[in-house]
């Protein structure tokens, strides 16, 4: 399996920014103008993107739908979004915008029928996103924790036929200190279902870990780096040097 490394455009009220530990008040707005950052991206060799509406994640309407749809018609990458996909409507619209892929988080755990019935409708084009403090999901904009295992939900969704699993440590999320290599581990153990690793990426030596990382013989899908980009700790052409595509 190819490692593919997904980079991030975070939007809020419809600029490019990062959050730490998604914490809404630790916001860094790197950037006003998106579509120029994806475009950045595609320049630079990026095959797919990861373009997450803050907004909707917190509040579950989609505010940045538009720069969703303008992200996608300006490059030629493949677009992965999410953020507030807590309806067949809302992944409908996310599609025909333009997304290759949508990321269903706090919906998937709270009415995982409704991550069978996007599979059944969108085959191929769905994803669920797992956020969790070690072991412990949380949902809402990480705000909430409803007592869910990650391992135990990452199995569950794997019967339903989710195109990949997006797993963020969110101590990890937005720090650069490092990827939760064990956590990630587990899950990789735990399911044959594509994951895709989020948080903590601070260094090109922390896509290499990853890349590196294998369970069974499977290796993890690709990674998510945000903030190490924006900060310069690494461009993304260096990064995919790096790691051979």
């Amino acid at each position: 399996m190819t490692f593919t490394l997904y980079p991030a455009i975070d939007l809020r009220a419809g600029r490019a920014v990062r959050l730490r530990q998604g914490e809404f008040d630790e916001e860094t707005v790197y950037d006003d103008d998106p579509v120029a950052v994806a475009r950045a991206f595609a320049g630079a060799g990026a095959e797919w993107l990861h373009v997450v509406d803050l907004d909707a994640a917190r509040t579950g309407q989609p505010a940045n739908l538009a720069k969703i749809e303008a992200i996608a018609a300006a490059v030629p990458c493949k677009v992965q979004t999410g953020g507030g996909v807590r309806s067949v409507e809302a992944a409908g619209a996310l599609l025909a915008a333009g997304a290759r892929r949508v990321v269903v988080g706090t919906a998937a755990v709270e009415s995982p029928e409704l991550v069978e019935e996007l599979c059944r409708l969108h085959p191929g084009s769905v994803a669920v996103g797992l956020d969790a403090r070690g072991r412990d999901v949380a949902v809402r904009g990480w705000t909430e924790n409803p007592g869910v295992d990650l391992v135990e939900a990452a199995q569950r969704f794997a019967e339903v036929g989710v195109s990949a699993l997006v797993v963020t440590e969110i101590a990890r999320d937005g720090t650069m200190e490092g990827p939760s290599l064990d956590q990630l581990l587990v899950v990789l153990s735990a399911t044959d279902v594509p994951v895709i690793a989020s948080g903590g990426v601070g260094s090109l030596a922390d896509l290499v870990a990853l890349a590196d990382v294998r369970a069974g013989g499977r290796r993890l899908a690709g990674a998510i780096a945000g903030r190490a980009i924006y900060e310069g700790r690494f461009t993304l052409a260096e990064a995919l040097e790096r790691l051979g595509g």
